[in-house]
């Protein structure tokens, strides 16, 4: 697949630029701090889901937020982690008075940037919420053995 890439230095910036032009009606993209969240979140009463890494890894994490799906994502740079900042922004955005389910992927970097997060938020217990979930989800178990699997 060819990538047309103008500045290494604002790939994740144009992606996400991209991203709010093409769909202003079902997404709301930040800048600063990186975040892209459903164009009507926080929905109230919803158990908000939100996850990030990475980017380069497209469509994920941002191309799965919608209706149905994630309410928010959080991108890092390019193919790093993003700041417990970043998910502590996102998770703010999206919560709706239900809580947020956090969904990691058992890479280093991420384990740590969202247990950061979640520690931050469960410490400032935005919006007086029982608040802050995080399930981490096992990369390789697509390709382990079946008996791994089990």
């Amino acid at each position: 697949m060819k990538k047309l890439i103008n500045a290494v230095d604002a790939i994740v910036r144009e992606q996400l630029e991209g991203m709010a032009i093409a769909h202003p009606d079902l997404l709301r993209v930040n800048l600063d701090p990186k975040t892209i969240v459903r164009a009507d979140a926080p929905v109230p009463g919803k158990v908000a889901v939100i996850s990030g890494g990475g980017s380069g890894h497209e469509p994920l994490h941002g191309g799965y937020v919608g209706a149905g799906m994630l309410d928010g994502a959080c991108p890092g740079e390019m193919f790093t982690s993003p700041t417990p900042d970043q998910i502590v922004a996102c998770a703010e955005q999206v919560h709706g008075g239900a809580g947020v389910l956090l969904i990691v992927k058992n890479y280093t970097g991420d384990v740590l940037s969202f247990e950061t997060a979640a520690e931050i938020l469960h410490a400032e217990e935005i919006r007086g919420a029982p608040y802050w979930s995080t399930m981490t989800s096992p990369c390789a178990i697509a390709s382990s053995p079946p008996v791994a699997a089990a």
